[in-house]
C-alpha cells in the first residue's frame, strides 16, 4: 500500500488498514515491454540492468519479439518472449467431430475413438502426501524445512508440466485432423464447487455428500478439461478451423439418429 492510498482513506474516513511490504518472495516473474532486452546470438539474452545471461532456446525465435518475461518456478528460471507472427492456416479439411469430456475416458469421440485419462495427479498422490507430511514434521525456518518445501514444489511443478504436454499434443491432433471441433459448453469451475452445507431445524449440520464431491472436484480438477478447450480454441484459430460449443442440456439422452428424448441412468449416457 503506497502512502497516498494510506492517507486517502485517514481523510475519507475508511479503515486504513496495514502497509502492505515489498517482500523477496512476492513476486515470481517481471516483464520487459518493449525494450530494455535484446538476443545477443543464439545462446544468450542481454537484460537491463542485469547483464548477459546464457539461455537454452527450446525452439527458434520466429517473428517479432514484442515483451519479454522472467519467471522463478521454485529454483528453476525461465526467459519467455512473446512474438507477432503471422497465422500459418492448415489445408482445408471436411472433417468434423464431437468431443465428450469425461473422467473415466478424457475424452470420447464421434468417431468411436477415445483418449486415455492420465491421471498424473492421481498417480502423484502419494508421493506429494509424503512430502507434504514430511513439511508438517519439520521446524519452521530450518534448513530441512526450506529443503523440503524445494522437493514439494518440483512435485507439483512436474505434475503441472505432465499435464500441459498432454493437453498440448492432444489439441494439437485433434486440430491438425479436423476441420470442426464440436465441445459442449461446460463450466468446470461451476461442476467443481463445494457442496453447500446443510442443517437441520436446530442448526445442526447434515451430510451434504462434500467427501464424496471432493474427490470428484480433485478429477476434474486434474483433468484439465476447460484448459484443453482453451488449447484446441487457439490452435484452431491459428490453423483455419473451427471450434463450436453447444449447450450440454440433454445432449446424453437424445437420440442422435431419430432425435428423440429420453431419460437415462448414468451407464447408459
Amino acid at each position: 500500500m503506497s502512502k497516498d492510498v494510506f492517507f486517502r482513506r485517514c481523510k475519507n474516513g475508511e479503515a486504513p488498514g496495514y502497509p502492505r511490504f515489498q517482500g523477496r518472495h512476492r513476486y515470481n516473474s517481471f516483464t520487459y515491454p518493449q525494450t530494455g532486452f535484446s538476443l545477443t546470438y543464439e545462446h544468450r539474452v542481454c537484460l537491463s540492468k542485469i547483464g548477459s545471461i546464457k539461455v537454452k532456446l527450446h525452439r527458434a525465435i520466429r517473428g517479432m519479439i514484442k515483451t519479454c518475461t522472467i519467471k522463478r518456478e521454485g529454483d528453476h528460471w525461465y526467459v519467455i518472449f512473446v512474438c507477432e507472427v503471422e497465422h500459418e492456416p492448415l489445408p482445408a479439411s471436411v472433417d468434423a467431430v464431437g468431443i465428450d469430456l469425461g473422467l473415466l475416458q478424457f475424452a470420447t469421440l464421434s468417431t468411436g475413438e477415445t483418449i486415455e485419462n492420465p491421471r498424473y495427479l492421481r498417480h502423484a498422490e502419494k508421493k506429494l502426501q509424503a512430502l507434504q507430511q514430511s513439511l508438517v514434521r519439520k521446524k519452521r525456518g530450518s534448513h530441512r524445512r526450506r529443503k523440503t518445501v524445494k522437493r514439494l514444489a518440483n512435485a507439483h511443478r512436474k505434475v503441472c508440466h505432465q499435464r500441459r504436454d498432454f493437453l498440448h499434443k492432444a489439441s494439437r491432433k485433434l486440430v491438425n485432423q479436423y476441420g470442426l471441433i464440436v465441445f459442449e459448453d461446460l463450466q468446470p469451475a461451476n461442476m467443481s464447487k463445494r457442496p453447500k452445507p446443510k442443517q437441520d431445524e436446530d442448526g445442526n449440520s447434515l451430510p451434504n455428500g462434500a467427501a464424496a464431491k471432493s474427490g470428484l472436484n480433485k478429477s476434474i480438477r486434474d483433468a484439465g478439461w476447460a484448459t484443453f478447450q482453451q488449447d484446441c480454441s487457439y490452435k484452431a484459430a491459428c490453423a483455419g478451423r473451427t471450434v463450436l460449443f453447444v449447450n450440454p442440456r440433454y445432449t446424453s439422452q437424445i437420440c442422435s439418429g431419430c432425435g428423440a428424448a429420453k431419460k437415462k441412468t448414468l451407464d447408459e449416457r
